[in-house]
């Protein structure tokens, strides 16, 4: 049995390591298509290829449920997955439900009006596919009202983070928080929407002020695959534990070692 987890790059590895503990006795397949990441800059059509030949992937893996631990694929292409490509046996779940659900008080099968949430200002910080898609305001419309969301594209920071460039990340990330604040001076909340970011959490949190919540995604994603899961324990699958990139294996394995502190091997996809 094993459930996938994909990521473009490394970013997933924050997923990975919330669901692990949360779920001990779950074996994962983790894949990282490091070889074309990073998403953020690539178009919709691209983002969908690649993101159904992940998949693919993690199905040949054994795995009959996929995270798409990846808010670029899952803003850009899930939607489109899950209404016309996903075999009718497989699942592929997106990592922006649980932070919706959270922002929202609700469940994402709640279909009752729009209403009121607690908080009004949002800030959103992600990839430029992702801001491009503008799946967070659409799926946030669909559920609240008089919410505003102001995003910002943060170019460079994914890739600081996956060369380990974290002095370069930190001035990337207070610069982009800086911009956000020229056009939203007081946010009261703050999403991180790449799961790369929680890497840079406290340095957000930091340039943000510490009366802004900041919404990140690993420990919500781990407790709505543990209850998906006692829902739906036949999406298991066969497979067993795994490390997979598109990428350079020893390169990929080092740069995961460094991320969770501990060490990681990748295999070729």
């Amino acid at each position: 049995m094993a459930v996938g987890i994909f990521d473009s790059g490394l970013g997933g590895l924050t997923v990975l390591d919330a669901v692990e503990k949360r779920l001990p006795d779950v074996p994962f397949v983790y894949l990282a298509d490091s070889a074309h990441a990073p998403y953020g800059v690539r178009t919709a059509d691209d983002i969908f290829d690649l993101t159904c030949a992940a998949a693919t992937r993690l199905f040949d893996a054994g795995c009959d449920l996929v995270i798409l631990a990846c808010n670029t694929a899952s803003a850009a292409a899930l939607r489109r997955m899950q209404e016309a490509w996903i075999p009718q046996d497989k699942r592929v779940l997106g990592v922006f439900v649980p932070l919706i659900e959270a922002m929202t008080e609700r469940q994402w099968g709640d279909n009752s009006p729009p209403r009121e949430v607690a908080v009004k200002h949002v800030a959103l910080f992600a990839t430029p596919a992702t801001v491009a898609s503008r799946a967070f305001q659409r799926e946030l419309a669909f559920r609240a009202i008089g919410v505003d969301v102001e995003a910002q594209a943060c170019g460079g920071v994914v890739d600081a983070i996956e060369e380990g460039d974290m002095i370069l990340a930190e001035a990337l990330v207070r610069s982009h928080v800086d911009a956000l604040k020229r056009k939203m001076p007081d946010p009261d909340a703050a999403i991180l929407g790449c799961t790369h970011y929680p890497l840079m959490q406290s340095h957000f949190q930091d340039a943000l002020g510490p009366d802004v919540r900041v919404f990140s995604q690993a420990s919500l994603v781990a407790d709505s695959l543990a209850d998906y899961l006692t829902r739906h324990p036949d999406m298991l699958g066969t497979g067993k534990s795994d490390f997979l990139t598109t990428g350079d294996a020893r390169r990929v394995s080092d740069r995961a070692t460094q991320f969770l502190r501990r060490r990681i091997t990748f295999q070729s996809a």
